[in-house]
């Protein structure tokens, strides 16, 4: 039975994903920074539907926290086999009024500790021969958006990290891909003026706002052995709107 790390799975994407993993029979580490409750009920939903599921606390952003994290979930579980880099914040405003803060928690949160996770992960997986890193980047990361400099500078960033690790791990039974959603039904679209929520529908070809399962299912198959030879690569997951 797989192990899968998915950090920020205490709500939105993460949850659907941590709650897709348990559904295909993963054991499922369920992390989170702040919210614990959330957590355990994510993890409370998994055992219930007869899966296995254990929860994390850890600040990603600190590299030692990263690191921690993994020798913990490693050691609950004896291995760790998928590692799904969710976790992000947002700290919105124009770039003038940017502060040094604003864009390094973003920086730090959204990108760094990818790279962190990533980096403890692998030794594992590169023992056994066997790894799929998938990090969660964004349209946003792609085509920018005023007022995001930090976020979309950051999920840009897991772009070229997902690259980079790609092609230094291809050859050692370890995957490195990214995906990259538009716009997902959340808390924060359900809250959209109605004018502001067509506006951005009006430019989705499929005409609607994306589900966090749907996301979740992509990042499922990523981790599968369907996906065994697909690496390095960014899946657009975003209803067209990005289309050429």
């Amino acid at each position: 039975m797989r192990a899968v790390l998915v950090t920020g799975s205490s709500r939105g994407l993460g949850r659907a994903m941590a709650l897709e993993f348990g559904s295909r029979g993963y054991r499922v580490a369920v992390h989170y920074a702040r919210s614990e409750t959330a957590a355990q009920e994510v993890a409370e939903i998994i055992r219930g539907a007869g899966g296995e599921a254990s929860v994390f606390g850890a600040d990603v952003s600190q590299p030692d926290d990263c690191q921690q994290l993994i020798k913990d979930v490693t050691g609950a579980f004896g291995e760790l086999d998928v590692l799904v880099n969710n976790a992000g914040i947002t700290r919105d405003t124009l770039a003038l009024r940017m502060k040094a803060p604003d864009w390094q928690s973003v920086l730090d949160t959204n990108l760094s500790s990818a790279f962190y996770l990533s980096k403890t992960a692998l030794r594992g997986m590169l023992r056994r021969e066997f790894g799929r890193i998938i990090n969660i980047s964004s349209v946003v990361g792609l085509m920018g958006n005023a007022g995001q400099a930090n976020y979309a500078a950051a999920k840009a960033g897991l772009v070229g990290l997902t690259k980079a690790l790609a092609r230094e791990y291809a050859g050692k039974g370890v995957t490195v891909n990214a995906v990259a959603p538009g716009f997902v039904e959340s808390d924060l679209t359900t809250g959209l003026p109605e004018d502001v929520k067509a506006t951005y529908l009006a430019q989705i070809p499929m005409g609607r706002f994306g589900e966090a399962s749907e996301i979740a299912k992509v990042v499922a198959f990523l981790a599968s052995e369907d996906a065994s030879y697909v690496t390095g690569q960014t899946l657009i997951v975003d209803g067209g709107l990005l289309m050429p």
